[in-house]
């Protein structure tokens, strides 16, 4: 059984900060360890062993949040930290962490008497050496899948601009809603390659399958086959010759079996890149409906606003026209003011 975690270890010296040992989510796996009846906890950044630690019965793992867990390992002298993209990727990794580490303390209780006939106690390899010969412990396709993320991020949404931003929101929008719609045809072109490659790859997992079924018959077969030549008293040279040879076949054949257990692995992360990708389409879809949304929002909101100016403009003209029959209304009046006003000085005149 295997997931993929971000690895950490204690900071020797402080005892209180992590330090990274991983620079990217790596695999960490489960092996039984047949020479030493252990289980262990394996994680290989490329060649280095960063994690090699044997599970004893006195083992805790702890869940620290929702997606850390730690544990102490006394033989290296050290705590170790995995960090998960899920939380249901920690909980499978932990429940898993509490059955071998149950299945430790029963082969530790069973191999109990055969260590007091030994001379000595087997020496533990360090971190980043792996000596003992290692068999995956089953089920080994359990798969949890995890990702190079740590931490979940939240996209900040788009704020919606004020009213008296409209007409600046609304020159921006066509560019934005040409952004999106070129991104969401990129992404239509993507899908529509993995799809493709989905197809084809699920007709090869299934022919892979009845392959492996297949080898499977076979190998049993041949393992009756060598079980039957072993219990035959007179063995010639023509039956170990046999034996020889069907052993090489079943090498051959169990050597084909993990090249097609790798190639649906590979398989498996397509598909998840695949399901990432489609969510990325579903998120720009959404955003693009959103946008072309407020775009029709600011479109009939502008067209309220040049409506509304067009009808201002016109009471405007309409007051300078009767400004400007008032003004010649007052020069006519003023003017016979004048006229009157000269009248009424000659007549004093006149009278004098």
């Amino acid at each position: 059984m295997y997931t993929r975690a971000h690895v950490f270890q204690i900071d020797p010296n402080t005892k209180k900060n992590w330090l990274p040992t991983s620079k990217h989510a790596v695999t960490v796996s489960y092996f039984y360890d047949s020479t030493r009846n252990v289980y262990r906890i394996i994680s290989l950044d490329g060649t280095k062993a960063i994690i090699n630690s044997t599970i004893s019965p006195n083992m805790t793992f702890t869940k620290t949040s929702q997606k850390f867990g730690q544990w102490a390992d006394s033989r290296a002298n050290t705590v170790y930290g995995l960090g998960f993209s899920t939380e249901h990727h920690l909980s499978k990794f932990a429940e898993k962490f509490a059955e071998y580490k149950e299945a430790a303390r029963l082969a530790k209780e069973k191999s109990q008497e055969k260590m007091d006939m030994a001379t000595s106690p087997s020496q533990e390899s360090p971190a980043g050496e792996l000596s003992s010969p290692l068999t995956p412990v089953t089920p080994p396709m359990e798969n949890i899948n995890g990702t190079d993320e740590i931490c979940d991020t939240t996209p900040n949404s788009d704020a919606r601009p004020e009213p008296a931003q409209n007409a600046l929101a609304f020159a921006h929008s066509p560019a934005m809603t040409k952004h999106w719609e070129a991104e969401l045809e990129a992404l239509k072109g993507n899908n529509a390659k993995l799809t493709a490659a989905l197809l084809e790859s699920t007709a090869n997992v299934k022919q892979w399958k009845q392959q492996l079924a297949a080898y499977q018959e076979e190998a049993e077969r041949l393992h009756k086959r060598v079980t039957e030549l072993e219990c035959q008293s007179n063995q010639t040279p023509v039956i170990k010759s046999q034996k020889t040879e069907l052993n090489q076949t079943i090498e051959e054949l169990e050597t084909a079996l993990r090249d097609k257990e790798e190639e649906m692995e590979k398989l498996k992360e397509e598909l998840e890149n695949m399901n990432d990708l489609m969510e990325q389409k579903d998120t720009l879809t959404q955003k693009l409906e959103e946008t072309e949304l407020r775009s029709r929002v600011l479109e009939e909101q502008l067209a309220g606003a040049e409506q509304r100016l067009e009808e201002n403009q016109e009471e405007q003209e309409n007051f300078r026209k009767s400004l400007r029959t008032l003004l010649e209304l007052l020069d006519g009046k003023i003017f016979e003011l004048t006229e009157l006003r000269d009248t009424l000085a000659r007549l004093i005149e006149e009278a004098s």
